[in-house]
């Protein structure tokens, strides 16, 4: 009977073998997963043998991710923001990156009452973390996809928060209501982008939740010609953004109604937020 430390080794291995990216990632989190352990049992576990039903586990799991299945959909899920999510292939899986944006707006915005909009929601992660660090805002969260909204309103009973939720594209939804806060990380990827992408994300995420159209930039565009109708003064609106769309949106939300527009940048510099207020 081998050890724990030893499968772990082999594993590593395994997916070495079939040039996977972060092998020793992903070992690690199946063997997490499939043994209930957190990081630190994990390794202090090394020496434990490893019985026939858990192994056959380990085995299906290494399967998968050695065809290049996100680890996330894997377990089904990810930590973001204090919050576990439910993934599923309906969704996009939150990033890092998505995880500042949050962090950034949650250091930034008023800690009172506000009418608190995810646009493009996908898992929900940004509208339920929201809505678990300001619980006294009404958050609602909007998605053209019904599988995607599906997905959210799991994730908001896990989490235990109330929010609401409504169907339809961009600000349609919204007809005569008015945010505070406003919250979107929209498809932004170009057509020809997407066709380049890694098969770990073209095959297993859905395009839905990419693509923006031939230039990438068409929902940012479309969210331009209306936005101000749907804000209160004073109005704080967040958006991800590709890494080289900064200046292209600060050219298109040009208007002198805004009384603020910026760039903000991620943990590796590039461009990835953009910030406006309306006077």
């Amino acid at each position: 009977m081998k050890t724990l430390g030893e499968i772990y080794q082999l594993s590593v291995q395994f997916l070495e073998q079939k040039k996977t990216v972060r092998p020793k990632f992903l070992v690690q989190e199946i063997l997490r997963y499939a043994l209930s352990l957190d990081k630190v049992s994990l390794y202090m576990n090394f020496e434990r043998p490893m019985e026939n039903s858990e192994l056959e586990q380990v085995r299906t799991l290494l399967s998968v991710a050695a065809k290049g299945k996100p680890i996330e959909q894997i377990i089904g899920k990810v930590d973001f923001f204090g919050c576990e999510i439910e993934v599923t292939p309906d969704v996009l899986i939150p990033r890092q990156e998505t995880e500042i944006l949050i962090d950034i707006v949650s250091k930034e915005v008023s800690t009172g009452p506000l009418e608190v909009w995810d646009i493009c929601t996908g898992s929900g992660c940004l509208g339920i973390s929201f809505k678990k660090k300001f619980p006294v805002s009404k958050v609602t969260l909007s998605d053209i996809s019904s599988k995607a909204l599906d997905v959210a309103k799991r994730n908001a009973k896990k989490n235990d928060v109330v929010v609401e939720f409504l169907e339809g594209d961009l600000l349609t939804p919204y007809q005569g209501k008015k945010a505070d806060l406003i919250l979107c990380n929209p498809p932004y990827i170009s057509k020809a982008e997407f066709a380049d992408l890694d098969a770990s994300v073209k095959d297993y995420e859905p395009a839905l939740a990419l693509v923006g159209g031939e230039r990438g930039t068409e929902f940012y565009e479309k969210m331009a010609l209306t936005l101000p109708d749907y804000l209160n003064p004073g109005a704080k609106i967040y958006f991800e953004i590709g890494y080289l769309q900064g200046k292209m949106l600060s050219e298109l939300f040009s208007g002198p109604f805004w009384k603020q527009k910026k760039v903000l940048k991620d943990w590796a510099g590039h461009d990835r937020f953009f910030f406006l207020e309306i006077e």
